[in-house]
């Protein structure tokens, strides 16, 4: 289940002519955001993703999301911000991005024979209007009981070390799962399209 808080704006002024911008340096992001087209430019967020003590794999995704679209928006005044962020929950534990091989090993033996609940998060910001709505997909996947032998041919063959949880699904990494069970699906790559489009529109960028 999604949730979504909107702000109230003044939509008077439509945001159709407004440029759109992606605050993130993902490619998977970009490539995903590519299938709308529509134009869009691409600025970094410059933010923290330090996790607060205790928060939880689902808050930190929501709280870095608009953080990033929030710090975008203010480079951009005028633009339609989206802000996205992913967290892989292992029971409660937040698995991010592995950065290299002995950690993705380490990921990936943790969540063998594991359900793990990919946290996708999105933010869309428009300073100029007022606009901010965040939303989150919850992707459930099942990860089979893999061998060692398995975990590391998989990172040879795809070195998958700028993902969350260790694993590429749009690739050989869903020779890994049991299962997937979302109702978005490009979430699980990092942005989710339907809940992304819901709020451009929203925003009031049109799509067709």
């Amino acid at each position: 289940m999604g949730i979504c808080a909107l702000t109230p704006t003044s939509a008077a002024t439509p945001a159709l002519s407004r440029p759109v911008v992606l605050g993130s340096t993902s490619r998977y992001r970009r490539e995903l955001l590519e299938r709308l087209r529509i134009p869009f430019s691409v600025t970094a967020p410059e933010v923290d993703e330090t996790p607060i003590t205790g928060e939880s794999p689902r808050n930190l995704a929501l709280r870095l999301a608009l953080a990033k679209a929030q710090a975008v928006a203010a480079l951009h005044p005028e633009a339609v911000v989206i802000g996205s962020d992913q967290v892989a929950d292992l029971a409660g534990q937040p698995l991010g991005k592995p950065g290299e091989h002995a950690r993705a090993v380490q990921q990936l033996r943790q969540m063998r024979g594991q359900t793990v609940i990919f946290q996708t998060a999105l933010a869309v910001v428009c300073r100029a209007t007022g606009f901010e709505a965040v939303d989150l997909a919850e992707v459930r996947v099942v990860f089979r009981d893999l061998s060692d032998a398995e975990i590391e041919a998989y990172l040879q063959a795809e070195k998958p070390y700028d993902c969350a949880g260790s694993a590429k699904s749009e690739g050989l990494g869903i020779a890994l799962l049991e299962s997937i069970d979302n109702d978005d699906p490009t979430a699980l790559v990092g942005l989710p399209l339907i809940r992304t489009a819901r709020l451009l529109r929203q925003a009031g960028v049109k799509l067709l």
